[in-house]
């Protein structure tokens, strides 16, 4: 290939066969579980990165169901989620996901800089109550609980609430190991359609892992839990800080 091409056709890695494909990427029947709890305000403060500002110690747990998803197929993702403020805007700060699908990962980590790893996660509906796990390996260090379909939500403030910014910490390493971007990225989830969103009781127990530390961020309380369904689009970043700059 001349030098022509090459610019061409650079999308992703590998050049010959990338591991997803252009976007937009559109979701179908998303399905969330939401465990919202109170944590060290302290291990937090560590955690999210400046600009970023802390709303309140609290984070999200997630557990999310993609049954049908542009270019990336069928998989399942869990992870934790920080509420936060830039320039006096409230959004989320992603602080870890697993799943367990390569080109999501390939492409999240790459095109946006989402912190993905593999992993094993799962979420289904046990009779009377919705269950979401997360096993790294053969370890189980994530198990939500809540019941199912308990009391309404108004879908169209989930949608709102899913409509906020988003942020995320994209580091990829130069070839002598420095870092080579190192940025604070926005995204926005766009024309976010909510289907369906329940309350229920709730439960989240975490378990330390040394390569899968969602424990770190400790469960003092669970405040809240729901259960959305939603169509959506996931849209392209923006840079919004440069840490090398």
């Amino acid at each position: 290939m001349d030098d022509a091409t090459i610019r061409q056709s650079a999308f992703a890695m590998p050049a010959v066969s990338p591991a997803y494909p252009p976007g937009p990427y559109r979701f179908v029947n998303r399905e969330y579980l939401i465990i919202r709890y109170r944590t060290d305000p302290t291990v937090l403060r560590c955690i999210v990165p400046e600009p970023l500002e802390i709303i309140a110690p609290i984070v999200n747990y997630e557990f999310i169901r993609m049954p049908d998803s542009t270019g990336f197929g069928n998989y399942t993702e869990s992870g934790q989620v920080i509420p936060v403020r830039y320039n006096g805007k409230a959004g989320s700060y992603t602080h870890q996901m697993f799943l367990n699908d390569h080109p999501p990962i390939a492409g999240g980590r790459e095109i946006w800089g989402f912190p993905k790893k593999l992993a094993q996660p799962s979420l289904a509906v046990e009779t009377d109550t919705l269950v979401g796990t997360l096993d790294y390996g053969s370890v189980r260090i994530a198990t939500g609980t809540m019941g199912y379909k308990h009391r309404p939500l108004n879908p169209a403030t989930e949608a709102t609430g899913l409509s906020a910014p988003n942020y995320l910490l994209k580091v990829i390493p130069h070839v002598d190991g420095r870092p080579r971007i190192c940025e604070l990225v926005e995204y926005y989830l766009e024309d976010v359609t909510v289907k369906g969103a329940w309350a229920g009781p709730a439960s989240l127990h975490l378990c330390p892992h040394a390569l899968a530390p969602v424990a770190d961020l400790p469960v003092l309380e669970v405040l809240s839990a729901k259960h959305l369904l939603a169509d959506l689009t996931l849209g392209l970043g923006t840079v919004v800080h440069d840490y090398l700059v």
